[in-house]
């Protein structure tokens, strides 16, 4: 039972890595908010304690200096490994020694672990290198929620000390700010890329819409350039026309 939070977020994203809630359902947020009651945002983070657990787990915590007992203890709720999520591998591993540690040798609470985790960011932090507005592209990287988005462009707009909240065409992100990689655009460029992104989300909310024009949507959504070509403009017009 004090584990279930582990086995619950590895089923989540087994049905979401294996496409299982289609079906039932069209997508694995309609899918959480229907079966579960969770939003995508809870899922994700469901899905990533799930997997910080399992790191935990598989590669050990292993230090010398540490007691067999010390080594034995892991999570017994979510709420313990969420500040984890937002680590590397090797440093959740780290972070967590330190909470045992600091909880003198038993199960920290979660707010030891994020205060441990907020002390090793200070530590690590450099400065944010983007800005509202920018176009930049996803790299993948270990994070569970990104899979399938690495290469897609996408517009900051709103920066953090070490994370971006992000905008593509199908929905809303939240990243560090290693899992982004600066596309270069120039402003007006920018600017282009924001108008083409609202253009493809509101038409993409149009529930009635066909899934040729969701196709069209979604190769234009995931350009490598900043501008359309005559065609694609006229494409985009057709759907915007018909909507």
């Amino acid at each position: 039972m004090e584990r279930a939070f582990f086995e619950a977020g590895k089923a989540l994203g087994e049905l979401r890595d294996r496409r299982l809630y289609r079906s039932t359902h069209k997508t694995f947020e309609q899918y959480c908010k229907d079966r579960f009651g969770y939003t995508r945002i809870t899922a994700s983070y469901k899905i990533a304690a799930a997997t910080v657990m399992e790191n935990l787990l598989t590669n050990g915590l292993q230090n010398g200096e540490m007691s067999t007992d010390v080594l034995q203890i892991f999570p017994a709720n979510e709420r313990q490994v969420r500040p984890l999520v937002s680590l590397e591998p090797e440093v959740q591993r780290e972070a967590w020694q330190m909470s045992v540690q600091e909880a003198g040798e038993k199960v920290p609470t979660g707010r030891i672990v994020k205060d441990v985790v907020e002390r090793i960011m200070e530590r690590t932090k450099a400065p944010n290198p983007y800005r509202v507005g920018e176009v930049c592209q996803i790299i993948a990287k270990d994070n569970p929620d990104l899979r399938g988005k690495g290469g897609n462009w996408y517009i900051v707009n709103h920066v953090g000390e070490v994370i971006c909240a992000i905008k593509m065409w199908d929905g809303d992100y939240t990243v560090r700010i290693d899992h982004l990689k600066p596309l270069n655009y120039l402003k007006s460029e920018c600017q282009q890329m924001q108008l083409i992104s609202e253009c493809i989300s509101r038409l993409g909310e149009n529930e009635n819409l066909e899934e040729a024009a969701h196709a069209v949507l979604k190769h234009l959504g995931e350009l490598k350039r900043p501008y359309l070509t005559a065609f694609e403009e006229e494409l985009l017009g057709f759907i915007e026309e018909k909507s």
